[in-house]
């Protein structure tokens, strides 16, 4: 398992798998071919289904300017080692190819391509780092510093900036979001109306909501955002954290280290199973993102290592089968709702955790065992191709309206 440098990640939305890897992709082609006067790109599988509405063509388009490029949508296709890859061929001025590069996005942002980053965690299952931490008498966001060294916390301080950055944009802005479901951004009207509430648990809840959906929205309309552990999901660590620091004071401090935590439980998940929408749906996605939060929401109320432990089990078991079914193949219905949802689940999960003892009886290696199986045998219309489930009956309504 390597640093959770490479689980965040700051980028352009809407997509970590659509949109920031292939950008990456492209960059490298760059790199590689300095002089290449055009391009063909073959987009496969769940890139092909969905790269439009999430912006993929726009990615590679501009990042591969002033050359030209020529893609090619196969979603019925795929290559063999991942529902999302990409095939690349780059020409000289007169036609004859340069070099050709397959390259898969893996979720997160991230490639197969990418060279390992130099960390390498001792243990791989997150019961070997419980056992670890307790041996030792050490708390999660220790043990990250163990292994990652204290450059690690100027790496989340830049993370923690980002992402209070996008919740701010996402606040301040208004009007609707760019796609074909001319979605109205709510964040800001979500703030406003919480303002009218009182003290207690309404004001707390449309409060998270509105921060959720503040990062969710930028991410939609392809601001800058962070992925937690991707950009789908993105809008759930930060809205919860923000909420809880301004709700009891935690210092920058308490953050970072809340980052961290959350950060080891997303890079357990990811490695050992999958944070692609495309590979395992969205309990890979949303599922983790509220396992993060759960986990850093925990220790900033003061949990144990165990219990910490419990509330990302919690956050993850409750999202198993989760579905991708992104209507219209934007990162939209249901995604901006169901982040706010699972920040909210998150906070829940943490305070139960609390409650207990932190025994229990499903671990949190279980269920990413069984999150990876369940992803696995879902459909592919269930798997970020938008060919089922709320974007086939969403689409099929607009096409055959109701009679008045």
């Amino acid at each position: 398992m390597q640093s959770i440098k490479s689980l965040y990640r700051i980028g352009q939305g809407p997509s970590s798998s659509h949109t920031m890897a292939p950008r990456r992709a492209a960059q490298v082609m760059q790199q590689e071919f300095p002089h290449a006067h055009h391009y063909t790109v073959t987009l496969y599988g769940s890139l092909a289904a969905t790269g439009k509405g999430h912006l993929t063509d726009r990615a590679l388009t501009e990042t591969l300017a002033p050359c030209s490029v020529d893609l090619t949508w196969l979603p019925d296709e795929r290559l063999p080692d991942h529902p999302n890859g990409m095939r690349f061929v780059a020409f000289d001025p007169d036609h004859q190819p340069l070099g050709e590069r397959i390259f898969y996005s893996l979720g997160g942002g991230a490639l197969n391509t990418d060279p390992a980053d130099g960390v390498t965690y001792p243990d791989r299952l997150m019961n070997e780092i419980l056992k670890t931490c307790q041996d030792e008498g050490q708390s999660f966001w220790e043990y990250v510093e163990q292994v990652e060294g204290n450059e690690i916390w100027s790496f989340l301080e830049e993370i923690w900036t980002a992402m209070q950055r996008c919740i701010d944009n996402g606040l301040e802005a208004e009007g609707r979001l760019p796609g074909i479901l001319h979605l109205p951004r709510r964040a800001c009207s979500f703030m406003n109306k919480a303002r009218l509430m009182g003290p207690g648990p309404l004001l707390d809840e449309a409060q998270l909501a509105g921060y959720a959906y503040a990062v969710s929205e930028e991410n939609a309309g392809g601001g800058l955002v962070v992925t937690a552990p991707t950009c789908g999901a993105c809008g759930v660590v930060p809205a919860l954290f923000h909420h809880l620091q301004k709700q009891f004071n935690y210092s920058d401090r308490a953050i970072l280290r809340a980052l961290a935590t959350a950060g080891l439980f997303g890079n357990i998940a990811k490695h050992n199973g999958s944070i692609s929408g495309a590979e395992v749906g969205c309990q890979g996605e949303v599922g983790v993102a509220c396992a993060m939060a759960a986990a850093g929401a925990a220790q900033l109320l003061g949990g144990s290592p165990h219990q910490i432990e419990y509330a990302a089990e919690m956050g993850l078991e409750h999202h198993l089968g989760l579905t991708c079914d992104p209507v219209a193949g934007l990162v939209q219905i249901p995604c901006i709702e169901r982040n706010a949802h699972a920040a909210a689940r998150a906070l829940s999960c943490a305070r139960f955790a609390l409650l207990s003892d932190g025994q229990h009886r499903i671990c949190y290696d279980d269920v990413i065992t069984v999150m990876t199986e369940t992803g696995r045998a879902l459909p592919d219309l269930y798997r970020e191709t938008s060919t089922g489930g709320l974007a086939r009956v969403y689409l099929n309504r607009l096409k055959n309206p109701p009679p008045v």
